[in-house]
C-alpha cells in the first residue's frame, strides 16, 4: 500500500529561479502583523498581559480571567487583538452599554441593545510598550466601530494620568465617573462614532 504524504494539502511552488526545484514546497509562516477579534481561547494570554500592566500600577485588573472569558463569549466582535507572528502583543475588550453614563453595573454587563461601546481595557505587552502600539490599536478599533451598525459612541473610564493619552486618541472628558473601584476614582471619556449608514456611503464599509 502506498504511504500517504504527511502534508497532503501543501502544493509545490512553481520554479522561480535557478535555485528552485520542482519538488520544493512553499513554507507556511504566520503573518508578521495581524489584527483580529479575540475569542475565549485567547483569554489566558489577554489576562497575562493585563495583569502585568495593571497590578503594578493600581493593584488590580479591570477584568479578571472569568470576566474576560465572559465578554469574549458574549461579544467577541467588540474586541480587537494585535498579533505579531502569532503572539498577542496588545488588545482591547469592549461591550455594549445602554445608558448615557457608565455605572457600576457597566463593569460586568453586556447590553445587546446598547449603542455605546464600553471599552473595558486597553493593554500592551511590556516588551512592546513605548512604541505607539496603544495609539495605533485604538485608532484601528475606532475605525472598526464605525462600521458596526450598533455603535454610536465609545466610552471609557480612566485615571487622571491617562486622560492626555485618550485625548490624543480623540476622546473628550465628560466629567468624574460614577464608578469607583476601592479608593480609585476615574474620569469618564467619550468618543462619538458615526453610524453605519454614513460609513457605507463614504468609505465602503
Amino acid at each position: 500500500m502506498p504511504m500517504l504524504s504527511a502534508v497532503p494539502f501543501l502544493k509545490p511552488t512553481p520554479p522561480q529561479g535557478p535555485r528552485s526545484s520542482p519538488g520544493r514546497q512553499r513554507r507556511h509562516t504566520l503573518p508578521a502583523s495581524e489584527f483580529r477579534c479575540l475569542s475565549p481561547e485567547d483569554a489566558v494570554s489577554v489576562f497575562e498581559i493585563e495583569r502585568e500592566a495593571f497590578i503594578s500600577v493600581s493593584g488590580d485588573c479591570p477584568l479578571h480571567l472569568d470576566e474576560i472569558r465572559h465578554f469574549l463569549t458574549l461579544c467577541p466582535e467588540l474586541s480587537l487583538g494585535w498579533f505579531e507572528e502569532g503572539r498577542l502583543v496588545a488588545f482591547i475588550i469592549g461591550s455594549l452599554w445602554d445608558q448615557d453614563r457608565l455605572s457600576q453595573a457597566a463593569l460586568t454587563l453586556h447590553k445587546p441593545r446598547g449603542t455605546a461601546v464600553h471599552i473595558h481595557v486597553l493593554a500592551v505587552h511590556r516588551t512592546f510598550r513605548q512604541q505607539g502600539k496603544g495609539s495605533i490599536l485604538m485608532w484601528r478599533y475606532l475605525q472598526y466601530l464605525r462600521c458596526l451598525p450598533c455603535a454610536r459612541r465609545a466610552v471609557l473610564m480612566c485615571e487622571h494620568f491617562l486622560v492626555p493619552f485618550y485625548e490624543k486618541c480623540g476622546f473628550k472628558a465628560v466629567g468624574p465617573c460614577q464608578v469607583t473601584v476601592g479608593a480609585l476614582a476615574f474620569i469618564e471619556m467619550r468618543h462619538e462614532v458615526r453610524g453605519h449608514a454614513f460609513m457605507r456611503r463614504n468609505s465602503g464599509c
